[in-house]
């Protein structure tokens, strides 16, 4: 069976280094070649080096262009400016592109919707099994409790996190407001960061904080004057977002253009 060509885009960030390792590691793949923004000191060097293995003749480079023409995939855990550009040249490749990036504004996302009519790209704030199995939790849960019930989403990361809230925070906020038939868009409320915002009726209350180097703790708590309903996901090694990652790219092989999630990669988009 013939390998898969993979491009790493961003591969000296925490996700870039762990998603070289699974590649690498993964008979069915080939690290075809490994990307970072132009400047960035790991340029011109072998991965290897950098994974502190031996040389593996992959040298990181910022020029995209050539290693996108010849791959069948891109993994991107970069940010929304650079995964805007990395979007643009894997629509006209045609190729596979696996965004994990997050923080994009709304007309980010219309341009990454527009690409999605040439290449098959699969977008999640967060690629976990345990994420993605519990927002269709949380969206029978909101669907089903009363209006008396506050809706409260807590997100801890590590200090360097720039985006607030997270990718996965404001997935869980989705969930929660389709489980309304409502946009969270509409009915979110958004704390600044470390600071626990005030319980507001009809409101999606969210607070993030920043602290160490958590990996990713969330929770959502459906709270009303007689009982709590709290549920939460700890993550304990960012192996498990590469794994889905990867899990992605093989999925998105052959398919036709369109922009998918994780929820489609892992056959629950029809779960509720």
């Amino acid at each position: 069976m013939k390998k898969i060509k993979i491009v790493i885009t961003g591969v000296t960030g925490r996700m870039g280094m762990q998603i070289a390792k699974r590649v690498l590691k993964d008979k069915s793949l080939v690290l075809y070649g490994a990307t970072e923004r132009s400047g960035h000191k790991a340029i011109g060097k072998d991965l290897g080096q950098l994974l502190k293995t031996k040389k593996l003749k992959i040298i990181v480079t910022d020029n995209i262009i050539p290693l996108f023409a010849k791959t069948d995939a891109v993994i991107d855990f970069t940010t929304p400016e650079a995964t805007l550009i990395h979007t643009k040249y894997a629509a006209q490749a045609r190729i596979v592109h696996i965004i994990g990036t997050t923080g994009f504004n709304g007309s980010q996302l219309k341009k990454i919707k527009l690409a999605a009519q040439h290449a098959t790209i699969i977008k999640s704030g967060n690629m976990s099994l345990g994420i993605n199995l519990i927002n269709k939790l949380i969206k029978i849960s909101s669907s089903s409790l009363k209006n008396d019930f506050d809706t409260i989403i807590n997100e801890t990361h590590h200090r360097h996190k720039i985006d607030a809230p997270s990718g996965t925070a404001v997935m869980m906020g989705q969930a929660a407001a389709e489980g309304k038939n409502k946009k969270f868009e509409n009915i979110k409320k958004i704390s600044r960061l470390n600071i626990k915002a005030k319980n507001t009726k009809d409101k999606i209350v969210v607070s993030s904080f920043r602290k160490g180097e958590v990996i990713g703790d969330h929770e959502i708590i459906f709270s009303s004057k007689d009982e709590d309903i709290t549920i939460k996901h700890i993550a304990k090694d960012r192996g498990i977002f590469a794994n889905g990652a990867i899990q992605a790219v093989k999925w998105g092989m052959n398919k036709k253009p369109g922009l998918f999630d994780m929820s489609d990669v892992l056959n629950i988009s029809k779960v509720v």
